[in-house]
């Protein structure tokens, strides 16, 4: 060969193709290796490492024909002998997944080739086989090392584990199911040993996820449900929970109002629920394990929609269990042969009745539950025995923290009265405290406490004064400091003598402290706090008694949480985030002079108080309290007290400088499930703190990992026409820095469907909201689809981005042409189009390119190229025809300047590509 045959990659391939045929595989892949390295063509190629691949593979070596044939499919998907060669490496290899696949690729292109089919069924068996043997022998080996005695502690946890992950894959649950799991993972919960039982617990679990037939074996749940330890309670509660969306939630089909299940299902289901009802009374029941039954009976009973109609659950439950709710209200833990109970059990007692009462659909429905809470509550008066009473107003209170109208209607019965009184007088210390606790929850809603307000307040004082026992005295000021809060945060309004709310609530910050005393009564001072700092002196000297701010904080993070809903409005209270009514001026001065009530505003109260009292917050650790709260049992955090959380979380990102501080603490984390979650007003607060900290701080940082994706519905919702528009506006902020990370934001914004809504601001009036909508826009122009709607007829897109670029907003001007600038660069049809949507566009285009910002004249300069490269000869010729030409060479003849050097290299980029175009001559230069 001569010097230059030898560099033309067809002949090296020819020349490889002869040894191929000779059977010399060496000199083949040597001749092969040299085509690549002269070859530029990708079709050909592709073509020679196809070859080279069947070289390799006859030489064994298949990792080197498998990583050929890849780089020949690269370039064509569907060749399928690229394909074919490379599922023979992949199968000789081991990966037999992966050869079946490719084979499977090329039987669609080729459906009557026998060679593939029967490879493909070959394939197929082997993988079946292999996995079939292997999950069968992992998982009898997982048993028999969970099951031997003498197997060390550490590969026991490490089986277990495996265990059940191999339960949560579909495969690894059918072979456990088929091959006698059940009665193993039984004897599993038979040893009685911790991690052995959670470990079957959760394989049970993964066993019964979406799979209806698997739900049958159940047996021993409720036992193991009914163990003193809260990690079992509460895996077994899980394993409930998927037993119930098993049966729910697979299958669509309407069967009528009273069948929303299929009739076996439900049965079964009916059986589950008695079980949990029974569990609630049962004395061999742990009170994590009646905690756990009650949050279930929360999750599952009520609907969660009110458009079902189908709320059969519910009347089931009422029918068959509100007595049985009502005896764990009405336990007294201080009395012997009490059920076995947690700090918790009874609020989420409450909280279930409250539910139960929301979920009814008519009055006789209302009525049939309030003659079963008076029959209760009746049937456990006793003139001679003093521990059935105090379990019948125990029950009461349980109502009131609940369904609070049904409470006081039986507070208002005759007799009801005179045993609070009988109680508050008795010597016994648990009689008094269950008559006081009471008081306290008769007066929750200030509104309806008029009858509280004339029996209650003389009782509460006479027993304030009398009594030598703290936790009765604790409990009696929470009372009185419940009834004195009655004018809110109106100054005009005080309830009591002039500093006589700060001595109160000195002595409840005392007894904060106090960490001698139990946490239940320590709770109530919180309690007495969460009304007192309605004042405005009360809030300034709380928040700068640190040790008082510590021992709330460190409460709200112990296991008790039935103190969240008192820290909450504490907080609010703090911050002043509550819901304030606007009075215009003109009004107040008429009912002024009516003589009508006006309220009056603290001095403190006003915003440089506020923000001296957030600063004391966010320095005594609030973030951390809060990320604790927000972790807090669905059940017991509810909706009302994420309301709360929310409104506290806005007020303390409202401060620009506050926001790094929030986000390192975990703030950002926190607010997710809150802005998911709640009453309406509560999600829209979480996400307008979301967008706060999203718009000043760096996503990536504040919400780390795949969190930074569940920001952006929240973040959605706020562009809602109803929203408000300084809403809008942080929302939009904060999408334009998520869409500016990476294109897997961008395609979540699309998928939310904000594009509509950031269009529509782009058109806004409000000068920083059509701003920050165009910023946006620049910053999602690289999708596809939004490319897509800029080429679709019949709208303004185009026309309002190429008019945005004329606008005396540098800031708005830059966006707008960075946006267009993108556009035209990704569809050369959109050069064209720009030219038609308005006559303003060749003076519009001038404008930028002799911009004195480097930013905005830059980006005018790429659209003016991007017209000259869009292969419409006639827009480019009409572009150097005007005066565009002479501004070009004037910027491109500029000596060199770094301040500006980008702006003149694409000027003179664009006179390059004009040269080529044949629109202008070259220059040309004196010999």
């Amino acid at each position: 060969f001569t010097k230059n045959k030898m560099a033309d990659p067809i002949q090296f391939k020819d020349e490889g193709n002869k040894y191929f045929q000779a059977g010399d595989m060496d000199k083949a892949i040597e001749f092969y290796t040299k085509a690549i390295k002269s070859c530029k063509d990708k079709k050909v190629l592709a073509i020679i490492y196809r070859n080279r691949s069947a070289c390799f593979l006859k030489k064994e070596s298949y990792a080197n024909a498998a990583s050929d044939a890849t780089k020949a499919i690269d370039v064509d998907a569907a060749d399928v002998k690229a394909l074919f060669r490379r599922c023979q490496a992949l199968e000789k290899l081991g990966k037999l997944d992966m050869a079946f696949k490719d084979v499977q690729r090329c039987s669609t292109i080729e459906p009557k080739n026998k060679t593939f089919l029967e490879t493909l069924r070959r394939l197929g068996a082997e993988i079946q086989a292999k996995t079939s043997f292997s999950t069968d022998s992992r998982v009898q080996n997982m048993f028999d090392i969970l099951l031997d005695e003498e197997s060390d502690k550490e590969k026991k946890e490490k089986a277990a584990n495996n265990l059940v992950v191999l339960a949560r894959e579909d495969a690894g649950a059918e072979r456990i199911f088929q091959n006698n799991g059940v009665a193993l993972l039984l004897d599993l919960l038979g040893t009685g040993k911790v991690e052995m039982v959670l470990a079957a617990i959760r394989t049970f679990a993964g066993m019964c996820t979406g799979h209806k037939a698997r739900v049958r074996a159940r047996e021993r749940r409720n036992s193991i449900m009914a163990v003193d330890n809260e990690e079992i309670a509460l895996a077994t509660s899980d394993l409930f929970q998927c037993v119930n969306d098993s049966l729910t939630g697979g299958d669509r089909r309407i069967y009528g109002k009273e069948e929303a299940m299929v009739l076996g299902e439900k049965s079964i289901y009916f059986l589950i629920l008695m079980a949990l009802l029974d569990m609630l009374i049962n004395k061999k029941v742990s009170g994590y394990g009646r905690d756990q039954a009650l949050n279930l009976l929360s999750r599952n009973v009520p609907r969660k929609n009110k458009k079902d109609t189908d709320h059969s659950k519910t009347l089931f439950t009422i029918d068959h269990g509100l007595k049985k709710i009502l005896k764990v209200c009405g336990q007294i833990p201080e009395l012997p042969d009490q059920l076995p109970m947690t700090e918790n059990t009874q609020l989420i007692a409450s909280v279930l009745l409250n539910k139960l009462w929301d979920d009814l659909r008519c009055d006789p429905e209302r009525d049939n539950y309030r003659e079963v809470c008076d029959e209760y509550i009746k049937g456990k008066f006793d003139p001679n025995d003093m521990d059935k009473n105090i379990h019948a107003i125990n029950a009461l209170s349980g109502l009131l923290q609940g369904p609070f109208e049904v409470g006081n209607q039986l507070v208002g019965r005759q007799g009801i009265m005179e045993m609070m009184v009988a109680l508050c007088g008795s010597e016994r210390e648990v009689d008094q405290m269950v008559a006081v606790e009471a008081l306290i929850h008769s007066s929750t809603k200030l509104s309806r406490a008029s009858f509280i307000i004339t029996n209650g307040v003389s009782l509460l004082k006479d027993v304030y004064k009398k009594t030598k026992n703290e936790k009765i005295k604790i409990r009696s000021l929470v009372g009185l400091c419940k009834l004195g809060s009655a004018g809110g945060d109106d100054y005009s309004m005080r309830q009591f003598a002039e500093g006589s709310t700060e001595k109160l609530a000195k002595q409840c910050r005392k007894w904060l402290c106090n960490t001698a005393m139990d946490t239940r009564t320590r709770k109530w001072a919180i309690e007495g706090l969460a009304y007192l700092t309605q004042d405005a002196d009360v809030k300034d000297e709380f928040v700068e008694d640190e040790p008082a701010l510590k021992a709330m904080f460190d409460l709200a993070k112990s296991k008790d949480k039935t103190i969240l809903y008192a820290v909450a409005c504490t907080l609010v209270n703090c911050t002043n985030c509550y819901e304030k009514k606007d009075f215009l001026p003109e009004l107040v001065q008429l009912a002024k002079f009516s003589k009508q009530h006006v309220p009056e505003q603290h001095p403190k109260d006003k915003k440089d108080f506020i923000q001296k009292r957030v600063k004391k917050l966010l320095k005594g650790g609030i973030i951390s309290a809060l990320s604790v709260m927000v972790k807090a049992d669905n059940t017991l955090l509810t909706d009302q007290t994420k309301e709360m959380l929310s409104r506290v979380f806005l007020a303390l990102a409202d401060d620009i400088k506050d926001r790094g501080t929030i986000c390192a603490q975990g703030g950002g984390k926190a607010l997710i499930p809150l802005a998911l979650e709640g009453t309406a007003i509560g999600k829209v607060r979480a996400a307008h703190a979301l967008a706060k900290i999203a718009s000043s701080c760096n996503p990536e940082i504040a919400f780390p990992g795949e969190r930074i994706y569940e920001v952006v519905r929240p973040l959605v919702s706020l562009l809602q026409p109803e929203r408000e528009g300084v809403e809008n506006y942080e929302a939009l902020l904060s999408l334009t820095n998520l869409a500016g990370l990476n294109d897997k934001l961008r395609v979540k914004i699309l998928k939310e469907k904000a594009l509509p809504e950031i269009e529509q601001y782009m058109f806004e009036d409000h000068d920083h909201i059509r701003l920050a909508a165009t910023e946006c826009m620049c910053n999602l122009v690289t999708c596809k689809e939004v490319q897509d709607r800029y080429m679709e007829d019949g709208n303004d897109r185009l026309k309002l981005l190429v008019l945005l670029c004329s606008e005396e907003d540098e800031k708005l001007q830059r966006a707008a042409a960075g946006a267009l600038a993108m556009l035209t660069a990704a569809n050369k049809k959109l050069c064209t189009k720009m030219t038609l949507v308005t006559l303003q566009w060749m003076e519009i285009l001038q404008r930028l390119i002799l911009h004195d910002q480097p930013q905005i004249q830059h980006r005018g300069l790429v659209i003016v190229y991007n017209m000259l490269n869009s292969d419409d000869n006639e827009l480019a010729k009409k572009l150097i025809e005007s005066e565009i030409l002479e501004i070009l060479s004037v910027i491109g003849k500029g000596m060199n300047n770094p301040k500006r050097q980008i702006v003149i290299d694409v000027a003179r980029t664009c006179l390059t590509k004009a040269m080529d175009l044949g629109l202008i001559k070259p220059f040309t230069t004196p010999s």
